[in-house]
């Protein structure tokens, strides 16, 4: 499963490198909300190849367990979520509307936030995407949106974040809200 994340990637640094436009930019980001959710660290690059469209790569990881102040709960929402794609700019690219689509894979382990209940494992699908990208400066923009995913997960259950007692186990089609944007990039 890895060696394929590794493998589109290799194969997006390659196309970004092999597919160059005239007015060729790139932008690098960070994403509050997900800093907001438990201190994600995430980050996100992108490159424009035509006036409407850009290639672009976002990772998500949050090694984190929590305890909470008034008992000895444990709490996670353990994650890393790898993502590649492109996105399409009715006007022209880092400015105005866009709409993405890409591939994501996410390992993930979390629990003890609303039950005690804990799932873990690897999910793997599409992703679509909507948004706006408003200009603060020659160099700096502020993103908002908002996406879903679908694909296939293999998950075990766990009846609390630090036991091992098995409640369930499987594989299932699914889909959920992916992200919430309110992004700071850096246009280069």
């Amino acid at each position: 499963m890895r060696c394929s994340i590794v493998s589109a990637a290799a194969g997006l640094l390659l196309g970004l490198i092999a597919f160059r436009a005239e007015a060729q930019t790139f932008q690098l980001g960070l994403n509050a909300a997900d800093l907001a959710s438990l201190g994600t660290l995430n980050a996100e690059a992108g490159v424009a190849v035509q006036r409407h469209w850009t290639l672009g790569a976002k990772a998500r990881i949050n090694p984190w367990s929590f305890t909470s102040a008034d008992s000895e709960e444990r709490f996670q929402s353990k994650r890393q979520t790898w993502w590649t794609g492109v996105r399409y700019w009715p006007w022209h690219v880092y400015s105005g509307w866009w709409t993405s689509s890409g591939v994501q894979y996410s390992e993930f382990n979390e629990g003890g936030i609303q039950s005690p209940l804990t799932r873990e494992g690897d999910a793997w699908g599409v992703s679509l995407s909507a948004g706006y990208s408003l200009m603060l400066a020659d160099h700096l923009n502020i993103e908002f949106g908002f996406g879903f995913w679908g694909g296939y997960q293999i998950y075990t259950v766990y009846s609390c974040p630090v036991c091992g007692k098995v409640v369930d186990s499987g594989n299932k089609l699914f889909l959920l809200p992916n992200e919430a944007l309110l992004s700071l990039m850096y246009v280069f």
